[in-house]
């Protein structure tokens, strides 16, 4: 509920494909799923189940089960430099400095980005924050990730770019997006429209239902 409205209704999806888009108008709900799939939202009824765990353990048990790309890399990056950023979560979770520094470190080296270990986060383009996020939530080794509007603030050459690194993960990945050519080669695509699953299936079916309808709007 929000303001006394619910916010998502008649909800009950399974997500097992490697890659699955969520598309809906703004207000639909999609942002608010991403928040309960990974245990920043409770759901008022109803249980989410994530791997072998219920959300209701909250955010900090799911960081190594599922983890949230925020649409706006601001609100997620906190610490100053890039190696701190990125040992924080590790710490978090009982690594010690060292260790979480070697972590770090290897992944930087991984992403050919080892030139960035002590620079500024605040120096960082939008798309090097955006993938910043990203590694910090791969340090915690999780089989899902959640991607909350990656693209919107990015130009298109960035976004050719993070649309590559987020091609080549191996985890499951969960996108919400406006704009529906983000997912055509996706497995599954849902539009959600007040709340409520309007369609799911094929990526191309949905996109073409999907798009007919904002046409149809657009003429009102």
């Amino acid at each position: 509920m929000r303001a006394q409205q619910s916010v998502l209704e008649q909800i009950n999806l399974q997500l097992s494909e490697r890659r699955i888009g969520i598309i809906g108008y703004n207000g639909s709900g999609k942002s608010s799923i991403l928040r309960l799939l990974c245990g920043l939202m409770q759901p008022d009824s109803g249980t989410i189940t994530v791997g072998e765990h219920c959300t209701s353990i909250g955010a900090k048990k799911l960081c190594r089960t599922i983890g949230l790309i925020f649409q706006n890399p601001d609100h997620q990056l906190i610490f100053p430099t890039v190696i701190e950023e990125l040992s924080f979560g590790l710490r978090n979770i009982g690594y010690s400095k060292a260790e979480a520094i070697m972590a770090s470190e290897t992944i930087l080296a991984d992403y050919q980005r080892s030139h960035w270990r002590d620079k500024p986060v605040a120096s960082l383009s939008e798309g090097q924050k955006q993938l910043l996020c990203i590694l910090s939530i791969l340090l915690m080794q999780p089989s899902t990730l959640l991607f909350d509007e990656p693209y919107s603030a990015l130009d298109y050459p960035t976004r050719q770019q993070l649309a590559k690194v987020i091609a080549n993960l191996d985890q499951q990945v969960i996108m919400v997006s406006h704009e529906p050519h983000t997912f055509a080669e996706f497995e599954r695509v849902i539009w959600l429209a007040d709340g409520k699953v309007q369609m799911d299936g094929q990526p191309t079916e949905v996109i073409r239902a999907y798009e007919a309808n904002a046409e149809q709007r657009n003429h009102l």
